[in-house]
């Protein structure tokens, strides 16, 4: 059975949760977009998911999706990327992520990975390199501003971030049964 929901739904402190649709179609050039992403996993590896909000003005969207067999640096990674590559060019995005690894890839790590051909400092192959990959191509032309949280500390929209990501390993979890 389907339920169908409102595409407004008010979620407090004046906050107004819609579509990820009507959330894009109400973004203008230079509009700032706040984006929480969280990952996570049962085992690791095992069955994880993804979860993003979008926030802007009084609106809110959320996104999540989940993969049957994966690791939770690999969740993390596939929020952040489903999160850039969903919104237009013309916004600046500002991304909150709990995820260390994360945070240190894109800001600390990357530029390194790729002037040693994908080489980690260890002298192996960078893990998730695919991922990496994808999200450095998913991030150019892209006004993107970095910022870590800590999770679990009462920040309420990577806590609703950390809610999609769970809920998103139950979906996976019915997929192997």
């Amino acid at each position: 059975m389907r339920t169908h929901r409102p595409s407004k739904e008010k979620v407090g402190n004046n906050v107004t949760q819609v579509e990820i649709d009507e959330f894009i179609d109400s973004l203008k050039d230079g509009d700032e977009v706040l984006v929480y992403t969280d990952g996570a996993c049962s085992g690791n590896p095992g069955p994880g998911g993804w979860g993003i909000v979008f926030l802007h003005g009084i609106l809110k969207a959320t996104r999540s999706g989940h993969a049957v067999e994966t690791t939770n640096n690999r969740m993390e990674l596939i929020a952040t990327i489903e999160a850039i590559k969903i919104l237009p060019a013309k916004v600046k995005i500002s991304i909150y992520t709990d995820s260390s690894y994360v945070q240190n890839g894109i800001t600390k790590w990357m530029n390194k990975w790729q002037l040693t051909n994908w080489i980690s400092s260890a002298g192996t192959p960078v893990k998730n390199q695919d991922l990496w990959r994808l999200l450095l191509e998913v991030s150019d032309g892209k006004d993107l501003t970095w910022f870590l949280v800590k999770g679990h500390s009462g920040n309420t929209y990577n806590e609703d971030a950390d809610v999609l990501a769970k809920s998103a390993i139950v979906s996976s979890i019915m997929h192997l049964k």
